[in-house]
């Protein structure tokens, strides 16, 4: 959904925390999931279970197929963290109990009705997105992109590296990714502050005493603090004072 904005770690929490119901447990798996690998909700929703469940367990790495991605971007390999892991473990546990056994090729993100042969739609998954969020008592343009969105600006918090971000989302072009990353505004906030004159730390013109005032020591700290070159002023000091001869310095008493 353009427009959507990401989640931070905080708001992930609250909203794995809201869902309820029968289908609880497909319903976060596919939220945990989804911020976990940064998948399309239309990528997600087209996985079979053995795309994420292979010898027994969860992969390591999702593989998003060329003919489950969008438009012309080519096949992906995405790293799957701790909290994609449970959610894939939960999801299987879930559909061994609902259904009573694990199919390879069924959908991994079943619809309520064909026990277990129809995937989920995608007007479902915005439904119960919709709801976790407001039981979550979240504010802003949310949708079933904010999960794509908040890996991606999670991401890149953690690497710092545009290009991993656009690699892992399928991009083709950096400037699509670009406009996924949101501002932070605690990186921001404290970035502002450090930016201040008057910040902690920082020897203040305020409080700095006055050059009638201040000792010397005071003076040379302050002066190495704006990047004098000191050395070169008190050389310049001793050694290139104006000549004066005896005379000179004489008549000036007189003057």
């Amino acid at each position: 959904m353009k427009g959507t904005r990401p989640l931070d770690n905080a708001e992930i929490r609250k909203v794995s925390d809201a869902f309820d119901g029968i289908f609880t447990i497909r319903n976060r798996s596919l939220f945990m999931l989804g911020v976990s690998v940064g998948g399309r909700i239309s990528e997600l929703l087209a996985l079979k279970v053995n795309d994420v469940w292979q010898n027994g367990k969860p992969v390591k790495d999702l593989l998003f197929d060329r003919n489950i991605v969008k438009g012309g971007e080519i096949s992906r390999a995405v790293p799957v963290n701790t909290d994609g892991r449970e959610a894939i473990e939960n999801l299987i546990a879930w559909q061994t109990e609902l259904y009573g056994n694990i199919k390879p090729t069924r959908p991994l993100f079943t619809s309520r009705n064909g026990q277990g042969s129809r995937t989920m739609t995608r007007k479902a998954a915005h439904d119960v997105l919709k709801r976790a969020f407001e039981t979550a008592g979240l504010n802003g343009k949310l949708g079933t992109h904010s999960l794509r969105k908040s890996y991606a600006q999670r991401l890149y918090e953690q690497t710092n590296d545009i290009y991993a971000v656009q690699e892992m989302l399928g991009h083709k072009s950096v400037v699509t990714t670009q406009r996924y990353l949101g501002v932070n505004y605690a990186s921001v906030r404290k970035a502002s502050e450090a930016m201040s004159v008057y910040s902690e730390g920082d020897i203040s013109m305020k409080t700095s005493p006055s050059v009638n005032e201040a000792t010397d020591d005071v003076l040379l700290v302050e002066l190495l603090r704006r990047g004098y070159d000191v050395a070169r002023l008190l050389h310049k000091d001793n050694t290139e004072q104006p000549f004066q001869s005896e005379d000179e310095e004489t008549e000036s008493r007189f003057v």
